[in-house]
């Protein structure tokens, strides 16, 4: 059986020390109570929630899967009690405005929260998941009546939400959507059409489900323009609440899946589903960005819970499996072999799960101080700055970390040999879990287009100078000539750093100059394009987090081997992992024609 002890050191170095959330929260005063005693409170009972309700639900979750009858879903056995006691420890509620009955504290935590409870057991996660989307949206656009009704139920967890974008025919090309969207003249709207792939989109967890559904207005305008947004509940519900008739919203299967089996995947069927609008005529695709983007470092976190539950389990079973002895001699004489740990190979790749986990840990709580200045901004501009900065980081975060994830928990599996091969273990369960989260949200592929083309050609590179002019501060501030008393050491890392930072600036330029007269360019190099910056920005927070560590064992602290590991974690980050930028510089910008000039009926002679 699986094993998961919530990282509690590491998130607090992480939110106390290197990212200073309590400077952070101090700057507005909405954030007052979340104070050092509160915020640790909330981390241990998360944690003995996480490990102790959600973790034996993980795999007898996915044993038994979701069940299907009649257009009934019933979740495995155990989801819906613990469910009930999220709800009951208010969880739901954590980082929502007290206004709709939620507890006002920070969004940050919000994401600390979610990634205990993700690692625990992602299926289970994603039927709350979904619903902080869902609330984010309503929040932003809709209107008071809206917020009344469906915000407050769902901050409460009574309700959950869902998102409802693809369609049959369109996955992410969402201009091809044919859902319909009739006025009835009243102010609602009969919806009418089918969504597949749509997750949670049906359970027994509640007794309401509120979908966020994209439809088309009658003469609407083709492609993407013509996109309206609309709340359509499962089951009707008057002014207070109190609930009705059912809405003509039918689930008419659930999908048999790869991983994530204890997770309901939909297809729900709207045949005159009675909806409201949330947001202007056709700016329903830019209504839902905010949903989206909320997904989209949701399901980054799940790169770095697969890697995380797999790297825990990778050492443990590291630790005790007997095989062979160790080159340089015997290391456990009394007993038959040497534990694997003391191969070279088996430590590379737990030393790779290692730097993932925590390296990606870095980058989401880094994005979480983002997401709080954007919930707390005062005025449009300040909106607007936080927002590009978000815009830059998430298909990187997404792409990246879920990339990488999956790498971790194949070295999971390959550390157990053929253990990992076998479903007792768990090993090979993770790697299914983790495949989905690649795919789900945006493709690598289509993150990587929207890196490259949108946030760094379109904008000249504004948003790709913004960051590296933030790291190269750092860079100063960190050098030889800074007056930093960890400077000698710390060179190791800041030297290898800046110089990537220049790299990536002229590569951009050139690829902006290459994509000028041939636009297959932008195509050919930008997933790994995407994977070389990703690269970069984890290079920049096992950085800080080397300073914070040197900085530490310069004062008088306790369990002083903890910063010592993460010193000696950001050494093997730089030598081996950050060095994978150099084959991706060759690839990302080589010709597309390699990729173009082959006819597809040529492909294959079969």
């Amino acid at each position: 059986m699986l094993s998961y002890k919530a990282p509690i050191a590491d998130i607090k170095f992480l939110i106390e020390d290197v990212f200073k959330y309590y400077d952070h929260y101090k700057k507005y005063e909405e954030f007052e109570e979340a104070s050092p005693d509160l915020v640790d409170a909330i981390l241990q009972e998360c944690a003995k929630f996480s490990e102790n309700v959600l973790l034996p639900l993980y795999q007898s979750g996915d044993k038994e899967g979701c069940t299907f009858d009649n257009g009934k879903v019933t979740t495995p056995k155990g989801f819906k009690e613990a469910y009930q006691q999220y709800i009951d420890g208010g969880w739901s509620s954590l980082p929502h405005s007290i206004e709709h009955g939620g507890q006002g504290l920070p969004p940050s935590l919000g994401l600390v929260q979610s990634e205990m409870t993700g690692t625990a057991n992602w299926s289970w996660a994603m039927y709350p998941g979904l619903s902080h989307g869902a609330m984010n949206t309503i929040n932003t656009h809709g209107n008071d009546k809206q917020k009344e009704l469906y915000l407050t139920r769902l901050i409460q967890g009574t309700w959950t939400g869902t998102m409802c974008l693809t369609e049959p025919q369109c996955g992410t090309d969402l201009g091809q959507v044919k859902t319909k969207a009739e006025p009835n003249g009243d102010g609602t709207y009969n919806i009418t059409g089918t969504k597949i792939f749509i997750s949670a989109g049906d359970h027994d967890l509640t007794d309401n489900i509120i979908h966020i559904v994209l439809a088309r207005l009658p003469d609407a305008p083709k492609g993407t323009r013509g996109i309206s947004l609309f709340i359509v509940p499962k089951i009707k519900a008057d002014a207070e609440g109190t609930l009705g008739d059912a809405n003509n919203v039918t689930c008419g299967s659930i999908e048999d899946k790869m991983g994530i089996k204890a997770s309901a995947t939909a297809v729900l069927n709207f045949d005159n589903a009675v909806g409201t609008l949330i947001g202007p005529e056709n700016k329903g695709l830019e209504c839902m960005f905010t949903f989206m983007n909320t997904a989209r470092i949701g399901t980054a976190l799940q790169g770095v819970c697969s890697s995380e539950l797999a790297f825990q389990n990778s050492l443990i079973y590291a630790k005790e499996r007997l095989s062979m002895r160790s080159l340089t001699g015997k290391k456990f004489p009394d007993q038959v072999a040497d534990p694997i740990i003391v191969h070279p190979d088996v430590r590379k790749m737990l030393m790779t799960q290692k730097v993932i986990s925590e390296g990606g840990r870095a980058m989401i709580y880094y994005t979480a101080k983002i997401l709080d200045d954007i919930s707390m901004a005062k005025t449009e501009e300040q909106r607007l700055a936080a927002d590009d900065r978000l815009g830059f980081i998430t298909p990187i975060l997404k792409a990246f970390l879920t990339e990488l994830g999956s790498e971790s928990a194949n070295h999971g599996l390959q550390i157990f040999g053929g253990h990992g091969y076998i479903k007792e273990w768990g090993m090979e369960q993770i790697v299914r879990d983790a495949r989905i989260a690649t795919l789900y949200e945006g493709t690598t592929g289509i993150q990587a287009l929207d890196l490259l083309g949108r946030k760094i050609l379109m904008t000249r590179g504004k948003s790709l100078n913004d960051f590296t002019k933030e790291v190269l501060i750092f860079c100063k501030d960190n050098s030889l000539i800074s007056g930093n008393p960890h400077k000698r050491q710390m060179n190791r890392f800041i030297w290898p750093l800046g110089k990537a930072i220049a790299n990536w600036q002229q590569y951009s330029v050139r690829l902006g100059l290459k994509a000028k007269s041939n636009r297959d360019v932008v195509g050919s190099a930008s997933v790994d394009f995407l994977m070389y910056s990703g690269y970069i920005v984890m290079a920049y927070f096992w950085a800080q987090m080397a300073q914070t560590a040197y900085e530490k064992l310069a004062g008088d602290v306790e369990n002083r081997d903890f910063y010592r590991a993460k010193i000696k974690s950001a050494e093997f980050y730089f030598e081996r992992m950050l060095p994978r930028t150099k084959s991706l510089s060759k690839t990302m910008m080589a010709d597309p024609k390699t990729l173009m000039q082959l006819d597809p009926e040529l492909m294959s002679f079969l």
